[in-house]
């Protein structure tokens, strides 16, 4: 959008704005270091659309992934990038504080990624009380990633997949709702070549099985996830009034 476009979209009670938090990390051999970004500027997109009064910012692309030197998590592998804390904090309350300034009055973070959302609660919980008399609030949507856990974990063995291929991180779970949000991040023949074993997997970076990974599968997840997400948006703005 341009400004004037933001400007007139405010005026005419898009007074939300969802800032979509991502990373950039390692995803196996088999899905791209954007997946969190893509994936929450997909999902995003979709919370907005079914909001009806809400915007969506850029994506955070660069977030904690782990130190630098010396690399441990996920900075182990190449293409990771990773941010300090208090680096990540400031941006995201910048990003706040400048949507305040032009006037929304609700700021929405969604994180796909685990390992910052108890930052994102803390810039939340300090915006608003230091913000206490001002109209603008920014809420905290942990069900956003949440619902990628348990729930999302729970179709997929009423679906018939066992924990061991869902897996924590590049498996079944997270693969498939990477295909059903854009399947060009994913290599199809990292999926349909012979499975390594546990151990091989863990090395690349794996915890599950990618190869039990469909987008059918994925879209459940991506569903649930942006109809819970919506409906605790909805919760938070109308407390917060």
């Amino acid at each position: 959008m341009t400004w004037t476009e933001v400007r007139d979209a405010l005026r005419a009670g898009k007074t939300t704005v969802i800032i979509p938090v991502g990373g950039s990390e390692q995803s196996g051999a088999h899905m791209a270091l954007g997946k969190h970004n893509v994936r929450v500027k997909v999902l995003a997109e979709r919370i907005a659309n079914e909001l009806g009064n809400a915007l969506v910012a850029p994506v955070v692309a660069y977030v904690p992934e782990g130190s630098i030197t010396p690399p441990t998590q996920h900075m182990r592998f190449a293409g990771t990038v990773s941010i300090p804390d208090d680096a990540f904090k400031a941006v995201i309350d910048g990003a706040a504080r400048s949507y305040r300034q032009h006037g929304f009055t609700d700021v929405v973070l969604i994180g796909d990624h685990g390992g910052y959302q108890h930052l994102l609660a803390a810039v939340a919980s300090h915006f608003n009380r230091e913000g206490a008399k001002s109209p603008a609030r920014v809420h905290f949507m942990s069900v956003y990633y949440e619902t990628a856990q348990a729930p999302y974990n729970q179709l997929l063995r009423d679906h018939g997949l066992s924990q061991a291929q869902i897996g924590s991180h590049a498996g079944a779970a997270d693969t498939s709702l990477m295909l059903a949000t854009d399947a060009s991040l994913v290599r199809a023949n990292q999926l349909t070549s012979a499975q390594p074993d546990a151990a091989t997997l863990k090395a690349l970076g794996v915890s599950g099985e990618p190869g039990a990974a469909t987008a059918a599968l994925g879209k459940l997840g991506t569903d649930l996830i942006v109809a819970r997400t919506v409906q605790s948006i909805r919760k938070a703005v109308a407390a917060a009034r």
